[in-house]
């Protein structure tokens, strides 16, 4: 049989799985590696020359565990911050994540605009660069928010949410100008859009909520075109149950609580078979964490 393509999908905690749900379902043909960086969760924490140093050569060492065709950053903070880095240091294709400000301005109809993400995320010059370049005369309101992340990975494991702190970390997206209201907010951060509901319930007046995710998937399809990746033997036809590919990994090397196995099991993806390592192997701490065990 012809395999498909081998994507790697990678973020600091579980919010790409929004982007992987969307990628697996433009190539389902593929089969997907989900790494999720969480010894190091969450980014917002480090500087920049500490996120730097860690993911440029955790990258490689995804790389060579995996062999990927192509490499999912869904990560906003990471992607502002080391994606040309990657794209200098290694040869496989990067599709990165970045704030979904040309989209969300090009909608609005109030121009008044909101990008809710991580504190890092709306500090960085390449947002406020993408704010110059595509805001299409809209007043943009940059909300960088310490905790939603957080809420997000709650949710995910089935944790109580509180309402109220979901309605404080929005509040700041919701700006009146006379009469005109925000009327759009880019979900700059991969985490957000699992609080999909949450986040409708704590608004004060509807607005859009713009997922870069199907965006994302877009782009995966054009560059594995481009690149001439064939399709697999099932020509891209959805398969049944989970694919057979489809693993995850932690950088933490923790074990998740049965009820996250349950919930990434939806996503379609596993835990991989533990190894031995030999004692005094040297590897760094992506390996020896148990980044690539099982691979």
């Amino acid at each position: 049989m012809q395999p498909g393509p081998a994507i790697l999908v990678f973020d600091s905690g579980l919010g790409g799985l929004t982007v992987l749900r969307e990628v697996v379902a433009a190539r389902p043909d593929a089969g997907y590696v989900y790494a999720a960086d969480d010894a190091f969760f969450p980014y917002g924490r480090h500087g920049e020359a500490a996120l730097t140093a860690r993911l440029v050569p955790l990258m490689g060492e995804l790389i060579a565990a995996h062999r990927p065709d192509l490499v999912v950053i869904a990560c906003n903070t990471a992607s502002t911050l080391v994606l040309p880095h990657l794209r200098a240091t290694y040869t496989v294709p990067f599709v990165g994540t970045v704030p979904a400000i040309k989209p969300a301005c090009a909608s609005s109809k109030s121009k008044l605009v909101s990008v809710l993400g991580t504190e890092a995320t709306v500090k960085r010059e390449y947002t406020r660069a993408l704010i110059r370049d595509f805001g299409q005369g809209c007043a943009v309101t940059l909300v960088g928010s310490a905790h939603l992340a957080g809420i997000a990975e709650d949710a995910l494991r089935d944790q109580p949410v509180d309402p109220a702190a979901i309605a404080r970390e929005i509040a700041p997206c919701f700006v009146t100008d006379g009469d005109r209201r925000t009327d759009t907010v880019a979900l700059a951060c991969t985490h957000y859009p699992l609080l999909r509901e949450q986040l409708e319930a704590a608004s004060p007046w509807p607005v859009a909520w713009i997922d870069p995710a199907p965006a994302i998937a877009r782009r995966v399809v054009d560059l594995l075109d481009h690149a001439g990746v064939p399709a697999g033997d099932d020509g891209g036809e959805p398969r049944r149950g989970a694919r057979r590919s489809d693993r995850i990994v932690f950088t933490s090397g923790r074990a998740p609580a049965p009820a996250l196995v349950a919930v990434l099991a939806r996503f379609g993806l596993r835990l991989p078979e533990a190894k031995r390592r030999p004692a005094g192997s040297g590897r760094t701490d992506a390996v020896a964490h148990g980044a690539t065990d099982g691979f």
